[in-house]
């Protein structure tokens, strides 16, 4: 490359560079202004049911959900959706390869997925592979943006701040065991990682209240460690911390914000994890309980260990469970370098423990009524980011790229034109495999296109709560999935 080119590249660098930190000051400041509004506001009522309590004319195939969350972009042509197989080679063109790894067979003769899930692939029998998801181009972006999308239901920036899908579900729906957070969120740490006030913004139960909002629990090996009670702590000691907790909450600086609706909110989450240090259903945190042959089928990791704890809280009676494979800027799926390596080592992150889960479930009698949900922020593709031709710079580079070592093989740049969903137990088909995508380049939907209202939709319809549930917020109507809009794809239940 002359010296003008890598001129010329460096000051493209520099620009995009300038580009994502606006965006992020741009995020930051919207959201934190959300949240702040969510705070002043006053109790949440329901729309055409204000003081009522939740009643669904739906009934309900699921009284669990557990969301297998692959944060930072997992790549369909190298997991659930496989298409030409080009190896690797010095001196192959870049626009030549599609997929990385090799197809192979399931349980389900017209399902194929790739190399690594060889676990998974025997239990397709029991769920749906969703291969056209559809996510919009959010441009020039934080991956946080799309997480907070997927999560919420809602782009970025709202005037309030939109609730998680679990605090809906842990506010509609209440706690199965009153013991048991009825929202917990496994392995995503909020601090020491990249973007973390980004992920503070959707790890809320937004409008709704502290209370909904999840007990994060980031090392799933040492969550027993969360739900210990305090050395010396009696019921007397308690309440006289319960009066201190109320006066700090009052003389915050949120207290000076917040509402009392906000600041109850607050100390009822603190009355909540009261309720689980002196309940004996505290165990199902203890993962030194489980049986040393079944630690080991799950202990690939954080991961695994994360499938494990959602599988003993499940049976404990939580209500929604994320297990995350954590996000992490340039970190797990995230694979804007090495992609073919790093995906790799992710495959034998998630392969025997989401097997094992679907088993474990289904053994116990639990995954009729537990609907388990895995999915990602977006799909990868190794020469379109966002919407195919919408950055024809990068585009016309690739054409001429070929590979020349390993680190380059993979898949690197975003792609939302379509990524892969399975959905296992809580009334789903079985051994279904749903939409079709082109088999080159751009990897468009061809057939069924599904967005995040629809899928949204869906999974609230499973948990038995319509889709245009909502409450007034700020004098305006606000909805589980976006305006009320979301469709559920009634094709995809058994």
């Amino acid at each position: 490359m002359s010296a003008k080119a890598k001129d010329s590249e460096n000051v493209a660098h520099r620009e995009e560079l300038r580009r994502e930190r606006r965006a992020r000051r741009e995020f930051l400041k919207a959201t934190t202004a959300a949240s702040i509004a969510s705070l002043a506001g006053g109790i949440p009522r329901q729309v055409q049911a204000s003081g009522q309590p939740f009643r669904s004319p739906i009934a309900p195939t699921a009284d669990t959900c557990i969301l297998l969350w692959m944060a930072g972009g997992m790549a369909a042509p190298d997991t659930f959706n496989p298409k030409r197989y080009v190896p690797f080679d010095v001196g192959v063109p870049v626009e030549k390869v599609i997929s990385t790894f090799p197809q192979i067979d399931t349980v389900v003769d017209n399902i194929k997925i790739t190399e690594g899930l060889e676990n998974i692939a025997k239990v397709m029998d029991r769920g749906t592979l969703i291969r056209t998801h559809v996510l919009p181009d959010l441009g020039h972006i934080l991956h946080s943006r799309h997480q907070y999308h997927w999560h919420t239901g809602y782009v970025p920036p709202q005037t309030v701040a939109a609730p998680h899908i679990g605090a809906w579900m842990a506010k509609l729906l209440g706690p199965k065991n009153p013991a048991i957070p009825a929202f917990i969120d496994i392995g995503q740490r909020l601090e020491g990682v990249g973007e973390k006030e980004e992920l503070k913004s959707f790890h809320t139960g937004g409008f709704l209240g502290t209370e909904y909002g999840p007990f994060l629990l980031p090392y799933p090996e040492n969550a027993i460690n969360a739900v210990k009670p305090p050395k010396g702590m009696t019921p007397a000691r308690f309440e006289k911390r319960n009066k201190f907790f109320r006066e700090l909450v009052r003389k915050s600086p949120a207290g000076g914000f917040a509402s009392d609706y906000h600041q109850e909110s607050m100390i009822r989450s603190m009355e909540n994890a009261y309720k689980l240090l002196s309940s004996e259903d505290r165990a199902a945190f203890d993962l030194t309980l489980e049986p040393k042959d079944s630690y080991d089928k799950y202990n690939t990791g954080r991961f695994g260990q994360g499938c494990l704890l959602a599988r003993r809280l499940t049976e404990a009676g939580a209500r929604f469970i994320e297990v995350t494979t954590e996000y992490v800027p340039f970190v797990s799926w995230d694979t804007h370098e090495n992609g073919h390596t790093t995906v790799k080592r992710m495959k034998e992150e998630i392969d025997r423990p989401i097997a094992q889960l679907i088993l474990d479930l289904e053994e116990r009698g639990l995954l009729d009524r537990t609907l388990v949900v895995l999915a990602s922020e977006f799909s990868r593709d190794m020469m379109i980011e966002g919407v195919p031709g919408s950055n024809a710079r990068d585009q016309s580079r690739a054409k001429t790229d070929v590979l020349k070592e390993l680190k380059q093989y993979g898949q690197h740049r975003h792609f939302t034109g379509s990524s892969s969903v399975l959905m296992f137990g809580g009334g789903i088909k079985k051994g279904n495999l749903y939409g079709d995508t082109a088999d080159e380049r751009p990897l468009m939907v061809t057939k069924d296109p599904i967005t995040v209202p629809d899928l949204h939709a869906t999974i609230f319809h499973a948990m038995g709560i319509a889709p245009d549930t909502g409450f007034d917020i700020e004098e305006r109507p606000f909805y589980v999935t976006k305006d009320g809009k979301g469709k559920p794809r009634m094709e995809l239940f058994a």
